[in-house]
């Protein structure tokens, strides 16, 4: 069973920084391209980031382009996300789940989500 496990989320001034961390297990991490994606208050799930088994392709959304860097440790079976130069509109619950062609990410796998909040 696929279980993963977000965790760094948290209150930051804007133009601060924050790293998320998403803990896997029940499947074979290093197998599988991976994603972050975000839901802020009263709106859709909008894709953030995906990276590829090994870590050497990554894509991201314009909206944080130059500001977010993902990256993994397979042999931690650990994805990140590395936040900076924080805006109020990044204000959402970042998740983590696997990748899929088309929508950017398995729905299904998602986790239970970790709060990040820009406010000064």
């Amino acid at each position: 069973e696929v279980h993963l496990v977000e965790s760094g989320g948290g209150l930051v001034q804007p133009g601060g920084r924050l790293r998320l961390s998403c803990a896997a297990s029940g499947f074979t991490f290093s197998n599988y391209a991976m994603s972050w994606v975000r839901q802020a208050p009263g709106k859709g799930l909008e894709w953030v980031s995906s990276i590829n088994t090994g870590g050497s392709g990554t894509s991201y959304a314009d909206s944080v382009k130059g500001r977010f860097t993902i990256s993994r440790d397979n042999a931690k079976k650990t994805l990140y996300l590395q936040m900076n130069s924080l805006k109020p509109e990044d204000t959402a619950v970042y998740y983590c789940a696997k990748y899929l062609s088309g929508l950017g990410y398995e729905d299904s796998s998602r986790g239970q989500g970790t709060q990040v909040t820009v406010s000064s």
